[in-house]
């Protein structure tokens, strides 16, 4: 029994100092934390502009090539004539919808890392321990996101 006690009261004792430790070495460590408004950031950035602006040309082009394939349709008298020419038509307007939506992609993607980048390296620049987006914090933080936006134009 008394066994049982002493180890008991070892036991507690050693919880009570680990959690003494801790406490102490925690609030020694000080994070600097910047925040960014990453749709603001988006939004200054020169090649997203670039982007949104070849998006809309390629889309103007397409809706050229649809009345045209829709004229072209019209025109055409014979029955199979014409169920040819449209199944020929759906094709190619896949195909070229296939290809502006994996080029949209690709470049969309080149443009977040390009904007990661740039949030790291004004973190960096600024001696930031961590970074986090604006809409999800509520109280503190630097606002670095006029740092960035500079740097993406």
């Amino acid at each position: 029994m008394k066994n049982n006690v002493k180890f008991l009261a070892v036991a507690v004792s050693a919880f009570v100092i680990g959690i003494s430790v801790n406490n102490f070495a925690m609030s020694d460590v000080q994070s600097k934390i910047a925040v960014v408004d990453v749709p603001q950031v988006v939004n200054a950035s020169s090649q997203v502009q670039a982007l949104k602006k070849e998006q809309q040309a390629k889309a103007k082009d397409l809706v050229a090539f649809v009345e045209k394939a829709r004229k072209d349709v019209a025109a055409t008298k014979d029955v199979k004539k014409k169920q040819a020419l449209e199944e020929k038509y759906n094709k190619e307007l896949n195909n070229k919808k296939a290809a502006m939506d994996k080029n949209y992609a690709s470049k969309l993607s080149a443009i977040d890392n390009t904007i990661s980048a740039k949030i790291t390296e004004q973190a960096k620049a600024g001696g930031y321990d961590i970074v986090l987006a604006k809409g999800v914090v509520l109280y503190g933080g630097t606002d670095i996101t006029d740092a960035v936006k500079k740097a993406v134009k």
